[in-house]
């Protein structure tokens, strides 16, 4: 078990009503889809086709509900009995909601609810959460780049050690990927490193991703230089948005990824026809400069 405070360690969409359009920022996953398919950003993020909830994504939402509620007790209250006794009412609410049976039938439920606690319980593996109280959970960021791109996102967790050093977490659900693949994992981090490091003016010490399915964890340390890379490629990548997004030209990208497409029936690369495009939605969400810190607003949480 490692200790959380020694930071720098190593270790049919036609029938369905879209929703409301809105000025565009940039999140890490928004941008993991331009580099991936520009079509596939567009319909997601500007016609904003609505796509089925997978088991997967559901999981991890309510895994991470779990454990922001599991911080968000006494430091002495977080036994590991005292996590899995918040597992059954996470459950609940994820039935209450209005399609949640329509994502993991009701008789799939008692293995829907062990997969979660085994998750939760696969943090105590990895750090032991009676020994430190995190700074935030599921904080929401919005801020800009300081040639104004505008960013926001989720940082599951916030430490800030007693001599000042700050640690950004963030929790995964699914397995691990190849280490040919962790690029990806790895440019998400950064991409918080930047987020927090604009609206706080703070360089985190340390990034850490916890793979909860197998108690595995990465962490980075990242420092000005490469937080000037992922700010410049950001900035250039907005920009190759902008630019699609002033004449609606967003090509399809094929690759094998192309198999687990929701889109494939409005692709012109498997012979469908996209929808008309909408135009961009709006200005820019964020004015260059502008730092913005909140908690529990914004767009919904995308894990």
């Amino acid at each position: 078990m490692t200790d959380p405070l020694e930071i720098g360690g190593i270790p049919a969409a036609g029938d369905v009503p879209l929703p409301e359009r809105k000025p565009l920022a940039l999140s890490a996953s928004r941008a993991a889809d331009f580099r991936q398919c520009p079509l596939l950003y567009r319909l997601r993020t500007i016609d904003r086709i609505p796509e089925p909830k997978t088991r997967a994504q559901v999981t991890g939402t309510v895994v991470h509900s779990v454990l922001e509620e599991l911080y968000g007790l006494e430091q002495a209250d977080r036994a590991p009995q005292r996590a899995a006794d918040l597992v059954p009412a996470a459950v609940e609410n994820f039935y209450a909601a209005e399609d949640g049976a329509d994502v993991v039938p009701v008789a799939e439920r008692p293995g829907f609810e062990a997969e979660v606690a085994g998750l939760v319980s696969a943090l105590y593996g990895v750090e032991d959460p009676q020994r430190f109280s995190p700074a935030s959970c599921e904080q929401y960021l919005l801020t800009a780049t300081q040639s104004g791109t505008p960013l926001h996102g989720y940082l599951d967790r916030v430490d800030v050690a007693p001599t000042g050093e700050v640690r950004v977490v963030d929790y995964k659900t699914g397995k691990p990927p190849n280490p040919r693949y962790q690029h990806q994992a790895m440019f998400q981090m950064r991409f918080y490193a930047l987020m927090y490091h604009r609206v706080h003016g703070v360089l985190p010490a340390q990034l850490k991703l916890i793979y909860l399915k197998n108690g595995s964890w990465l962490t980075l340390t990242p420092d000005h230089a490469s937080l000037g890379e992922t700010e410049a490629s950001l900035d250039s990548l907005w920009s190759e948005i902008e630019r699609a997004g002033e004449t609606g030209d967003f090509r399809p990208r094929t690759s094998r990824l192309c198999d687990w497409c929701n889109h494939q029936a409005l692709c012109p690369a498997y012979g469908g026809t996209p929808p008309e495009y909408p135009g961009w939605p709006g200005t820019r969400v964020v004015p260059a400069g502008t730092d913005t810190l909140l908690s529990g607003q914004g767009e919904p949480r995308r894990t």
